[in-house]
């Protein structure tokens, strides 16, 4: 009983319960046919969620009004420039995978310029950027049809015993991600200034040095996704990251972390990517019609959060 409360204690552990509810609900449905392909899929689909979701958690996490919103379209032109630097060939994988890197990168580099130069909120600098982005990426990137290096395209779709390897690399780039967070000095210092700013800046910690490090991190984040989203879907295209605008950010908040900074949950991020790829499913597999789905995809998301939001008041 003891160890039922603890574990109810953790903000995490909210997420997981409403992906399990999810997955029995679609395989009751289903009459459990085909339930080890749906975990398969969801645990594919959700690592690319978990990878962009911990750099929107640690942008969101420095307090509020920071937030990424040029995620997709930073998806969009890194998918474009690895596969064109690739060419297909195998030898120029690790080249692509670079390439995609720096174009994150320089659009997360960009964001900060945006917010620091011209002194303007992060959630209009980012969006503003996303528009150009989205511009070079359309002139870049339209039409492209060239296929990822066969050795790439089977990396991103690889299984063993079921269980995707892109899943397992995210599980332990998230342990590395929350030993960052919790350990070291450049996590430690985004939940001082998420806490209080100022106080962080008397402390000595370099606030803006860590901005910089931060809106730099999720959009390399962003690159390497397009990367992967571009070998797992056999191919890039500009609207290859739309979905993660607000997925990024649901993940953030149904998975623990505070929207008024200074709290972060790395496993959380897990829970609830994995809730919402298992809710879609079980919403395609009931048959709702697109934007009946959208609507209690929304109102699902906002009940999620409460009750667990509300639990953690009263206790």
């Amino acid at each position: 009983m003891t160890l039922f409360r603890t574990l109810l204690g953790k903000p995490w552990i909210w997420s997981f319960i409403g992906a399990l509810v999810v997955f029995l609900a679609t395989i009751s449905f289903t009459r459990g046919v085909g339930a080890g392909g749906i975990l398969t899929a969801a645990l594919s689909l959700a690592a690319f969620t978990v990878i962009v979701g911990t750099g929107q958690m640690f942008v969101v996490t420095l307090g509020p009004g920071n937030v990424d919103l040029s995620l997709p379209a930073n998806i969009g032109l890194a998918s474009a420039v690895a596969m064109k630097t690739m060419g297909g060939s195998d030898a120029m994988i690790a080249v692509g995978l670079l390439a995609a890197l720096g174009s994150g990168i320089a659009v997360g580099v960009a964001n900060y310029v945006l917010i620091r130069a011209l002194r303007i909120p992060p959630i209009i600098a980012t969006l503003s950027s996303s528009f150009v982005i989205l511009s070079i990426d359309i002139s870049y990137g339209r039409g492209l049809q060239i296929k990822p290096p066969p050795a790439f395209a089977d990396f991103a779709n690889i299984q063993i015993v079921g269980v995707p390897v892109l899943a397992i690399i995210t599980v332990v780039f998230s342990i590395i991600a929350g030993v960052v967070l919790q350990r070291m000095l450049f996590g430690r210092s985004v939940l001082g200034i998420g806490q209080n700013m100022r106080a962080a800046w008397l402390a000595g910690i370099p606030v803006e040095r860590v901005r910089f490090l931060t809106y730099t991190l999720s959009g390399a984040l962003g690159g390497i996704n397009g990367a992967l989203l571009a070998g797992y879907f056999r191919g890039a295209s500009v609207d290859i990251g739309n979905e993660y605008l607000l997925s990024s950010i649901a993940v953030v908040v149904i998975g623990g972390t505070s929207v008024a900074g200074g709290k972060a949950n790395v496993p959380g991020i897990w829970g609830a990517a994995l809730f919402l790829v298992l809710l879609l499913t079980m919403l395609n597999t009931f048959g709702v019609s697109p934007g009946l789905r959208l609507v209690l995809t929304g109102l699902i998301i906002v009940g999620v959060i409460t009750a667990a939001g509300g639990l953690r008041a009263a206790r």
